[in-house]
């Protein structure tokens, strides 16, 4: 029964998402679900529960998003696959909470990260491309493969000036790397954070700050990489020292350069393609983990430009 309750959820809520995804009615009594329907749906209302039983076994709390995405899977006929990533705890945060992939499109990402010396991480916002990137580099860093972590992404104004904010450079440039310090809170705590950046084991620049040094040892990533000219990818590329990693995240549909086409990110996604130590990831609207609405929006957005290439 305990698994009953975090199966159906607060008002049941989760089964609620079943019921209006496919049409069907769920009820359970006496330590049985029964489900009824048209028979192809109650087939995936079945594999669906099947597959989130097998994540609340393993201690995992069901969200709104990880049921939409076990139907997504369903669909697929991938559900299966659910538990690899419930397997898999990249890392340990601050409050101890473990922090694992929560689709197979994380789980890829992941994984290259792991693999790969340079991994590039496309795709829309929300898919936690920055997020799971300072995830892998701290646990690299707590497991002592790398003697720093290094963030760094280009300060380019999204319909704002630099000019105009308080400060001095660093205070100008913050607001610019704030997503990288919340993730890194996360991880490691206020208090380890900024220890960590007294001693140089964490530093959070802009990326004009990378020019001309030799980065050894180190976790590196590259955040906001659509909004990097050619120049500014080539010059972080060449970076890479003995015994470092680096990881490149970008959004090509959120470029704020003057003229997108020229983005370092388009560009390098196509020049490294063939190189065997480097993975390419792609996210698509499946691997949203933001609120629902993200992926309706997203979805909305890519209809929208579809329809303009085709002259409507």
């Amino acid at each position: 029964m305990e698994h009953a309750v975090e199966l159906f959820g607060n008002y049941d809520k989760n089964i609620d998402i079943l019921r209006n995804a496919l049409g069907v009615q769920v009820v359970c009594r006496g330590g049985e679900i029964r489900v009824s329907g048209e028979e192809a749906n109650v087939s995936r209302a079945a594999r669906a529960i099947q597959g989130l039983l097998r994540l609340v076994e393993r201690g995992e709390q069901l969200t709104d998003q990880s049921v939409r995405y076990m139907l997504t899977l369903v669909e697929e006929g991938n559900e299966s696959e659910i538990e690899t990533l419930a397997k898999d705890v990249i890392c340990i945060t601050a409050r101890g909470k473990p922090l694992k992939a929560k689709t197979l499109g994380q789980k890829k990402y992941v994984d290259a990260m792991r693999e790969k010396t340079i991994t590039v991480g496309i795709g829309p916002a929300g898919t936690g491309k920055t997020y799971l990137a300072v995830a892998m580099a701290v646990r690299a860093f707590r497991a002592q493969e790398v003697n720093r972590i290094i963030l760094t992404r280009p300060a380019v104004e999204a319909g704002e000036k630099l000019g105009f904010l308080p400060g001095d450079l660093q205070n100008k440039v913050d607001p610019y790397l704030r997503p990288l310090y919340d993730a890194l809170f996360e991880m490691l705590g206020v208090d380890n954070f900024h220890k960590y950046m007294e001693r140089g084991n964490i530093e959070i620049a802009p990326l004009a700050y990378m020019r001309g040094r030799t980065l050894d040892d180190s976790y590196i990533i590259l955040d906001e990489a659509q909004n990097t000219t050619h120049e500014q990818m080539k010059m972080f590329l060449t970076r890479l020292g003995a015994g470092s990693k680096a990881v490149i995240t970008g959004d090509v549909t959120q470029i704020d350069l003057p003229d997108p086409k020229k983005s370092g990110l388009i560009e390098a996604s196509k020049v490294l393609r063939h190189i065997e130590d480097i993975s390419i990831v792609r996210f698509t609207e499946r691997d949203v983990v933001r609120h629902k609405l993200v992926q309706e929006i997203i979805k909305a957005y890519e209809k929208y430009y579809d329809e303009n290439r085709r002259g409507r």
